[in-house]
């Protein structure tokens, strides 16, 4: 029999809690629900969820910090929730380490196909299923190793979320080939691309304090303005 996908649903707001747990649960996911950032953090070390939605504000510890502290050990997927539509409050919860971004209020199956595309993409790298393959990609010094899903810069190894995994991936994969954010984002997040270009430049940023000596000054992950991004050895 197939594992159920578990879930941990951290909103203060009750009423979203109860109709967030109720639609997962009517799709077959098993569903643990708190009430703050703090019990969050701590529910992940028990439960063991192949996924994370959390909201943004909440009391004891909001979600921005609750998420910091999980990808610290952690590279379970992270939907954001927010009342907030602006853009440098989905900034701030993409750069703790979320991988995608939801506003209330919203529609029941559009959390679902965010739901459906995160843990689809988590599970086809093999985050939370035995590895089927052996495979390397080397770029320069940068080695992806795609059997144990690692990343190893200058043969030291760099913790990668899923979605930075999945993007290292793509740019790796075609060396020198530009992208732009577009194509990036439907390849990676399985989706339509509209008004994404500030989603992926997050990721990409994320990954560069990751990779690069510079971050501002990138020999591997650059941009190309007014295109888009390529990977390729300095």
């Amino acid at each position: 029999m197939k594992e159920q996908y578990r879930i941990l649903v951290a909103d203060d707001d009750f009423s979203i809690v109860n109709i967030v747990t109720a639609t997962l649960k009517q799709n077959g996911y098993v569903v643990s629900a708190v009430h703050d950032g703090e019990a969050a953090c701590c529910l992940v070390e028990t439960f063991h969820p192949h996924l994370i939605i959390m909201d943004v504000m909440m009391p004891h510890c909001n979600g921005i910090v609750a998420t910091l502290n999980i990808r610290k050990s952690h590279n379970i997927p992270i939907l954001m929730l927010s009342a907030k539509a602006e853009g440098s409050d989905r900034v701030l919860g993409l750069e703790a380490g979320a991988d995608d971004y939801l506003i209330k209020p919203f529609y029941q199956q559009e959390l679902l196909a965010r739901v459906k595309a995160l843990l689809r993409r988590y599970d086809a790298l093999g985050s939370i299923r035995e590895v089927k393959s052996e495979s390397q990609i080397t770029v320069g010094d940068m080695i992806l190793d795609t059997a144990k899903k690692q990343m190893l810069v200058r043969e030291e190894p760099v913790r990668l979320t899923a979605t930075e995994y999945k993007i290292m991936l793509y740019l790796m994969s075609n060396p020198g080939r530009v992208f732009s954010g577009e194509e990036i984002y439907r390849q990676v997040w399985k989706s339509d691309a509209f008004a994404v270009e500030n989603t992926v430049m997050v990721h990409i940023s994320r990954i560069r304090e990751k990779i690069e000596l510079n971050p501002k000054k990138p020999e591997y992950l650059k941009v190309v303005w007014g295109i888009g991004y390529v990977f390729d050895a300095p």
